[in-house]
């Protein structure tokens, strides 16, 4: 079975929802992310070349508000 298409979203997230970001790979091999409490709104796509580079600046906390 493909997990390709499938939204997940973190082991860290409760059984409530809140906060939470889920992330899926498509056939074409991006990545997508979007809000869990809005899964009909916008959705973020990245190709493998500039996911790492996101994820960096995730955890190096520049997006930080």
């Amino acid at each position: 079975m493909s997990l390709s298409g499938i939204w997940k979203k973190s082991r860290r997230s409760g059984p409530q929802g809140g906060n939470c970001v889920e992330i899926r790979h498509t056939e074409n091999n991006n990545i997508q992310i979007r809000d869990s409490k809005h899964p009909n709104g916008p959705v973020l796509t990245f190709n493998p070349a500039k996911w790492d580079p996101f994820l960096n600046c995730v955890k190096a906390g520049e997006f930080d508000l």
